[in-house]
């Protein structure tokens, strides 16, 4: 029988852990569902930011008589990728009704105003080409899986666009902290003397700054917006891979095969490149999933601060922010079910974390170095 190459043995101790398997499924179901985004989304309108403030604060599985109107300005059709990406503005107004007598050349409807309102009589004229269609040309059904928020905005929408914002912050972060981290990490372990001592000065300097107080002073000099908290959470991170990479270094550095390589010739980058980053891939990749999960808490905890993306995006931690004071009330829903996404893809990416940890047999001692 053949014997496994390394990357084949770290795959089969990772799959031995369940938990992390598990893990690893539900973070490729939501990185699925954020890709798609807007293709799948019930409200597909540009940040799923379509306003119904008669159905407002609406209980999950509601559904409601919509008059289905084209709008009277032109809007042009997307493409597929423009669509996943940006969302498709609206074709038509939905007004909320409880009844409808079709006319001539119009149609009376009972206009839904609120639960405790008595309905308004109102009559809309329609093309002579809808009425004959039927009233299933003009008359629709909705469903609010999850419910609409305190705007009358689908819930399961937002939730599904979040998930993309929390997503993307995270890994923007993950690599703007190893694109740092890794550099200076490898600089101050491998050359030592005053470089090690500046560079492991600065780190622990930061290093002992609280990362949100760090993230929301970087927000403060860059400006709100996606962006910039993009950067804020990335140049917050950097410090534990740098110590960690730093530490890596110092202790493979005076291994046999480095002097062999410096022996023949090879210049310093390559030794890093080729010889030393390689052989610490599976403590960075665990410092990394590690990190991803503490991007995604960060930019949720910034987004409910209001420094993170402003309004209308909807981001989770935006979401719960929006809906806090509802806890006490009968609509607590609004504010945990983004608390439970939150919760859901941190500890997926934890769960994967002690995979890897596992899988590439790294010992606890070792990663905080």
């Amino acid at each position: 029988m053949a014997e496994l190459t390394p990357a084949q043995r770290t795959w089969k101790n990772f799959k031995r852990n369940k938990f992390a398997v598990a893990g690893m499924v539900f973070i490729i179901l939501s990185v699925v569902i954020a890709v798609l985004g807007y293709l799948i989304m019930p409200d597909s309108t540009p940040l799923a930011n379509n306003q119904t403030i008669q159905l407002s604060i609406k209980k999950p599985g509601s559904e409601f008589m919509m008059l289905h109107l084209k709008k009277t300005e032109r809007v042009d059709t997307v493409n597929v990728f423009s669509k996943m990406l940006f969302g498709q503005p609206a074709f038509y107004r939905d007004i909320p009704i409880t009844g409808y007598t079709p006319l001539k050349n119009a149609v009376q409807v009972s206009e839904y105003i609120g639960d405790e309102d008595k309905p308004e009589k109102k009559i809309y004229a329609l093309p002579a080409d809808v009425i004959a269609k039927g009233p299933s040309a003009y008359i629709t059904h909705k469903t609010f899986v999850l419910g609409t928020d305190v705007y009358g905005r689908d819930m399961l929408s937002r939730l599904i666009l979040g998930a993309r914002i929390s997503l993307s912050v995270g890994l923007m972060a993950v690599i703007i902290s190893l694109l740092i981290g890794i550099t200076i990490g490898a600089i101050a372990g491998y050359f030592g003397g005053w470089i090690d001592a500046a560079l492991s000065w600065l780190m622990n300097i930061l290093w002992a700054l609280p990362a949100l107080l760090l993230v929301i002073a970087i927000s403060f000099a860059l400006g709100k917006g996606l962006w910039q908290i993009f950067i804020a959470v990335g140049l917050s991170m950097w410090v534990e891979v740098a110590r960690l990479v730093r530490g890596q270094v110092l202790s493979i550095k005076q291994t046999e095969y480095i002097e062999a390589a410096r022996s023949l010739g090879y210049n310093n980058r390559r030794i890093i490149h080729r010889h030393i980053l390689p052989n610490i891939a599976g403590p960075i990749l665990v410092m990394a999933s590690s990190n991803f999960a503490s991007a995604i808490l960060l930019e949720a905890g910034l987004s409910f601060l209001g420094f993170g993306a402003q309004p209308p995006m909807p981001t989770w931690g935006s979401m719960i922010k929006e809906h806090y004071g509802y806890v006490i009330m009968d609509s607590a829903y609004l504010s945990i079910i983004p608390g439970l996404a939150i919760m859901l893809i941190v500890y997926a990416f934890n769960l994967v974390t002690v995979g890897l940890r596992d899988a590439f047999d790294i010992k606890s001692q070792n990663t905080l170095i």
